[in-house]
């Protein structure tokens, strides 16, 4: 009995955090960010992610969050680029790229390239709607976050290792944790960035560090589904440029 009880909170809770996804891609509420300034002439490079939601996998969190729609269960779909790539080597990221010219927009480029990275199969994939864009100065590209919801889960895995060097399900719950939550610190050439961090324990052991531009999204999504829980914001991590 106690076994059904669970799996029906589990189930209640799928439905609310898919209806609260949905309801987040409807509104439609700007970043926050100011507009992407380019050189005269110079187009944006169109890209776009896949954050895909779901109970991905059979390894539930061992933290109960405090939010009724995040069950111990519901997990959001991330990689670690290889090391060895130029840009942003190691980091975690969502499964992604830039739009092809075969590509029908935004939508069909995240399914396409979570595809390729992953190996999952789009058609299990239901899309809830897009966010607005979000612009990165640095690399001049205009960024699509496509948000689905796993309806037909698939088996996932490093389908190159150019390019990745894990392919992993993050229970959201961890995400949310308070022990979890850092915020990272970089310097450079005399400046230095701030922004928040999420420690995800691996199943080996180890420990993903998710933050620059997907640490940023997950944090305002979570704020926005008003799912983030009280964390302590002077926990820095300083970071090695």
């Amino acid at each position: 009995m106690t076994e059904v009880l669970s799996s029906q909170r589990a189930e209640r809770a799928g439905h609310a955090a898919r209806a609260e996804l949905a309801a987040l891609a409807a509104a439609g509420t700007p970043w926050g960010v100011p507009p992407l300034e380019l050189p005269a002439g110079a187009p944006a490079r169109a890209a776009a992610v896949l954050i895909l939601f779901g109970v991905l996998d059979d390894r539930p969190s061992t933290y109960e969050a405090q939010d009724a729609a995040v069950s111990r269960d519901l997990d959001v779909l991330l990689l670690a680029r290889a090391a060895t790539l130029r840009s942003h080597p190691g980091q975690v990221a969502f499964p992604g790229g830039r739009l092809d010219p075969g590509d029908d927009g935004p939508v069909a480029a995240a399914l396409r390239e979570a595809e390729e990275e992953t190996g999952l199969d789009p058609a299990g994939v239901e899309v809830l709607g897009t966010l607005p864009d979000i612009p990165l100065e640095y690399s001049g590209h205009l960024v699509t976050p496509v948000l689905g919801w796993w309806r037909h889960p698939s088996a996932v895995r490093v389908v190159d290792e150019a390019e990745s060097a894990d392919v992993f399900r993050a229970p959201v719950a961890d995400l949310l944790d308070p022990a979890r939550r850092v915020v990272t610190v970089i310097e450079r050439d005399g400046q230095q960035w701030r922004g928040p961090g999420f420690l995800v324990p691996r199943h080996d052991g180890g420990t993903h560090l998710v933050w620059g531009f997907t640490g940023t999204v997950l944090d305002v999504l979570f704020d926005r589904l008003g799912w983030t829980e009280p964390w302590d914001r002077e926990r820095e991590l300083p970071l090695v440029p």
